[in-house]
């Protein structure tokens, strides 16, 4: 697996894990994890570190 190529699939993980925690914030999905509910400010959280990784696999590529 070539370098680009590696970026290319990161980008698209991370940009799709921003995309539907930023859709749960806006729509107020429940997310239940082994009967643990979690948190909206945790995906709020999620949605800035998944941005991040993704605009900075971007910059990479």
């Amino acid at each position: 697996m070539n370098q680009k190529y590696f970026y290319n699939v990161t980008l698209v993980i991370f940009s799709m894990i921003a995309i539907l925690h930023a859709l749960r914030l806006v729509y107020g999905w429940s997310a239940i994890i082994g009967g643990w509910e979690v948190p909206m400010w945790l995906s709020g959280l999620a949605v800035i570190l998944a941005g991040y990784l993704a605009y900075s696999a971007f910059k990479l590529k």
